[in-house]
């Protein structure tokens, strides 16, 4: 194996083009670690935030953007001896995902699903591990509850709308436009709101309040989420898109019993994204094995075209899910 690898590094903050690419020296796995040489990356949201200098990596995380990837295990640390060489998996990574050959912990690796390639399970860890942990484990989501998530056509919106339906829950969602609200009731909403003709506010009080609420959009929709709630309702925040401050009256909170929460995955610990990686295993892999749910897919770019990846993310033109293609 060589001993260097390119990769698209962030030279510096600011808009799409100061991704750059660049070599890099392969890394080697630490004890409990493994080494993927990178078919597909995912691109993520946090990956754009990143590049703007607004969501920077942990401490020892990799500098390079990329949350997920798929490939084979190209090397193994000391002590690991769940994975071998020549392993095919998809992983949540701490960061590394746009290079050639990237590390993260074994336990954060998940086989690929039967009958799936390695393009479509590169779209699964971020927005399977944010998902399930958000909604079922953080949100308790139940059947038959009444679920709202905003930004339904994104990556985040797509994987919720299908994992609550397939676990029997109704699903409302919230999008852009017609088409992408179309998009929305085919993976299993049943009603897509269209937030440029619709108050989401006044569907769901129609329907007697959502039970829960999975929100990325912060801003404004904060006090318009605790109207949207219904009693005893619960609301988590995973991102903020309009910002993270805003005048809430919490005496609608308390009378009514409503519950705020919120996550954000990366600055977890190893072993709390571990524990999410079982539960998936468990869960949710058969369901995709059967095809009962399935990432949608949006587009797919080389590495050397990190900057029209990112551009396709701002955008928010895209349905579904964002690769590029690493080896």
């Amino acid at each position: 194996m060589t001993q260097t690898m390119t990769a698209v590094e962030i030279s510096k903050p600011g808009a799409a083009d100061v991704l750059k690419t660049v070599q890099r020296p392969i890394p080697t796995p630490g004890p409990g670690e493994v080494l993927i040489k990178v078919a597909y990356s995912g691109v993520n949201r946090p990956d754009v935030l990143q590049r703007a200098g607004l969501y920077n990596p942990p401490p020892n995380a990799s500098d390079l953007p990329g949350l997920e990837a798929s490939g084979s295990i190209a090397a193994v640390g000391a002590g690991v001896s769940e994975w071998a060489e020549g392993d095919e998996v998809c992983a949540l990574l701490p960061g590394g995902g746009y290079a050639e050959y990237v590390l993260t912990p074994a336990a954060h690796c998940l086989p690929v699903p039967k009958g799936m390639g390695l393009k479509e399970a590169a779209c699964l860890p971020e927005t399977f591990f944010t998902v399930y942990s958000n909604v079922f484990q953080r949100g308790g989501l139940k059947a038959g509850e009444r679920f709202l998530v905003h930004g339904g056509s994104s990556g985040i919106g797509t994987t919720a709308i299908q994992l609550a339906n397939a676990f029997g829950a109704r699903v409302f969602t919230t999008a852009g436009s017609d088409e992408k609200c179309e998009a929305c009731l085919k993976l299993g909403a049943e009603k897509a709101i269209n937030y440029r003709s619709e108050d989401f506010v006044d569907v769901l009080r129609a329907e007697g309040g959502a039970n829960l609420i999975l929100d990325m959009v912060g801003g404004d929709y904060l006090p318009r989420n605790v109207k949207a709630l219904a009693d005893d309702g619960r609301l988590v925040q995973i991102a903020f898109l309009q910002g993270p401050q805003i005048q809430l009256n919490f005496a609608h909170v308390m009378m009514r019993r409503l519950t705020i929460t919120g996550s954000t995955l990366r600055p977890q610990s190893d072993l709390a994204k571990a524990k999410i990686a079982e539960a998936l295993l468990a869960d949710v892999w058969p369901l995709l094995e059967s095809g009962r749910v399935a990432p949608v897919m949006d587009s797919e770019f080389a590495l050397a075209d990190a900057v029209a990846a990112h551009q396709r993310m701002e955008s928010s033109g895209h349905i579904g899910k964002i690769v590029m293609k690493v080896g």
